[in-house]
């Protein structure tokens, strides 16, 4: 969880620094698609991983399917960055 949360804020504070430089900078421009795309792929991991946290802290009964959405995030994630 903490990885993914560290990830995500740090593309957010990338982004903020392509939006301020993307004008001068024309090679960020052509960044911009796959830093977006980025963010939103380790904002949903974030999502997923503190759901999954939350739910095992409170020994929910659902906390092992959102384990097993964990991994499976997890998984997806690593598919979409093989090359």
């Amino acid at each position: 969880m903490g990885t993914c949360v560290s990830i995500t804020i740090s593309l957010f504070f990338v982004l903020i620094v392509f939006a301020l430089i993307g004008d001068e900078f024309p090679r960020v421009q052509h960044e911009f698609s796959s830093l977006i795309k980025s963010l939103g792929v380790f904002t949903a991991m974030t999502a997923i991983s503190v759901g999954s946290f939350y739910l095992l802290l409170k020994g929910h009964r659902l906390r092992f399917v959102a384990q097993t959405g964990l991994w499976a995030g997890i998984f997806a994630t690593g598919w979409y960055y093989w090359p």
